[in-house]
């Protein structure tokens, strides 16, 4: 069961205080009084009062010029104003002032009941408005949760993606110290694409613990990166070949990044193995979206491959590539009118929607 709302009932009248008194305590309300604005401050400033019904015409201050004293206070209860008949605009300055309502005081038996449904409205009001503030602060403490949730979990993905992209480079490293350790030159080729594999995986992770968007990684930059650290291992492992690349800026999924860098790897790898026997010559890179797919082709003005599929690799090289192609859903173009090798791989930039 709900308390009783204690009402304030501020009026220089006494019988019609003893009246308001006998009147609200009858329909479920508990009624204190005070005689003037001033006497009224001070019994709100004890708190406890739920409404205010309050007079316009009082000793010292009017009911116009308490009511803002009551708006200042904190929490203040709603003040329903109680004004003469011919005084309209009294009763719309009031409203305008901060009121909740107002009821014309006359004569007649219809004041009380006017008077109660002013006050049953009124705290209706305030109760609801007061629900409304509760519901919004837990929306915002529930979205303040949730935020500092989300910036502890990226901050664990970053961390997690900094030790896997340290570790992938500590692999990379002990692969290209002992490719250069080998004699074998077949061996020194086989460790060389590995390399390139790994790279392409740690790449992605150091591009996601630097990056405040762990969802998604700037194609450009990564690719660019990794056709960097190639041509690195490229020359402390004493191949030639110059690799150049123009990359639009594009961001994609990192898994996705991930299978398009392997795959350049390859392709990379294969042009500069196949394409200029004996001999060094240039690779290019380019990357870009085109009518709702990312197109991105590797090429060469070496002696070209024809027909043969050893433009898409040999062995493992060819098999690593079909199957990163098939889960990027991608064609592999092999432009055969092109006078070195050109491959282009093609896959749409939005992924499907999975059922």
């Amino acid at each position: 069961m709900e308390p009783q709302p204690v009402v304030l009932f501020i009026d220089d009248d006494p019988g019609l205080c003893r009246l308001a008194v006998k009147d609200l305590t009858r329909h479920d309300f508990v009624v204190e009084t005070a005689t003037d604005g001033d006497a009224g401050l001070a019994r709100l400033a004890e708190g406890g009062i739920d409404i205010v019904a309050l007079d316009h015409h009082m000793p010292g201050r009017t009911g116009l010029q308490v009511l803002p004293l009551i708006a200042a206070m904190p929490n203040p209860p709603p003040v329903v104003y109680v004004t003469g008949e011919a005084q309209g605009r009294i009763a719309i300055a009031a409203l305008k002032a901060g009121a909740a309502d107002y009821v014309i005081k006359e004569a007649s038996e219809d004041f009380f009941p006017l008077l109660r449904a002013a006050l049953a409205s009124a705290l209706t009001a305030r109760r609801l408005q007061e629900a409304h503030q509760h519901a919004e602060a837990e929306v915002r403490a529930a979205r303040d949760r949730f935020e500092a949730l989300a910036n502890e979990r990226a901050l664990i993905i970053q961390e997690v993606n900094h030790r896997v992209g340290n570790s992938l480079q500590l692999v990379a490293s002990l692969l290209n110290m002992q490719a250069a350790a080998h004699p074998d030159a077949a061996v020194k080729s086989a460790l060389a694409a590995a390399v390139g594999r790994v790279m392409a995986v740690s790449q992605v992770h150091r591009r996601l613990y630097t990056s405040d968007d762990v969802h998604s990684v700037a194609l450009d930059l990564y690719l660019g990166s990794l056709i960097e650290d190639l041509a690195r291992t490229i020359e402390a492992n004493g191949d030639g070949g110059q690799i150049s690349f123009k990359l639009e800026p594009l961001a994609i999924r990192p898994d996705r990044a991930v299978a398009l860098g392997v795959i350049m790897t390859e392709l990379i790898l294969n042009a500069l193995k196949y394409a200029y026997p004996g001999a060094s010559g240039a690779v290019r890179v380019s990357c870009m979206a085109i009518d709702g797919n990312i197109a991105m082709t590797v090429e060469d003005d070496g002696v070209g491959s024809g027909e043969d599929t050893r433009a898409v690799g040999t062995g493992l090289g060819r098999r690593i590539i079909q199957a990163l192609a098939s889960k990027l859903e991608a064609s592999i173009e092999h432009d055969v009118q092109h006078s070195g090798t050109r491959i282009t791989i093609r896959f749409p930039e939005r992924e499907p929607r999975q059922e």
